[in-house]
């Protein structure tokens, strides 16, 4: 397989990720996930990522899909990369093993359905608040919790924001 296949065969249904989540947890692998949209990737993404990586053995990425991202509410011209384009990128990282798509507002169901082992966000978000209305609130924090996992927090990398980036572009 080529290196490009090799990175394709990254981007995967949700069941297919079951599938191979469950495979890895055989063979004692630490199974790590994330998720975001990660529209236009940049050097605080890449930081965060390889850091959240490091908390276990595989890592994991959901992303928005395009119709998601555009209920967020980021502006008009998001996403400026459609979701195919994003998930290409992201499974070139090295430190990326697969990633997953998901089009609710928050990947709850897919965190219930993939049950990583860690759970991470970035430190604008609070791996100890349990009040699930609370700003700072990690969603699938209890089914990780439930399910013998950690749910972890990454410091971000200031000046990087896509927002601040297509701003910077318009000016």
């Amino acid at each position: 397989m080529g290196r490009f296949e090799q990175v394709k065969h990254k981007v995967v249904s949700v069941q297919e990720m079951k599938e191979r989540i469950q495979e890895w947890k055989n063979s004692d692998e630490k199974v790590v996930f994330t998720n975001g949209c990660f529209d236009i990737l940049h050097e605080g993404h890449v930081t965060y990522l390889a850091k959240a990586a490091d908390f276990g053995s595989k890592l994991i990425i959901a992303i928005n899909t395009d119709a998601s991202v555009k209920r967020q509410g980021k502006g008009e011209e998001r996403p400026i990369n459609p979701e195919s384009s994003r998930a290409l990128i992201l499974a070139s990282l090295g430190f990326v093993d697969g990633v997953v798509f998901f089009d609710e507002d928050t990947p709850v169901s897919v965190i219930e359905l993939l049950k990583p082992d860690v759970l991470v966000k970035g430190a604008d978000y609070d791996a100890d608040e349990k009040d699930p209305s609370g700003k700072k609130y990690i969603v699938g924090r209890e089914t990780i919790l439930a399910n013998g996992g950690e749910v972890k927090t990454v410091a971000l990398v200031e000046g990087f924001s896509t927002t601040n980036i297509v701003k910077k572009l318009k000016s």
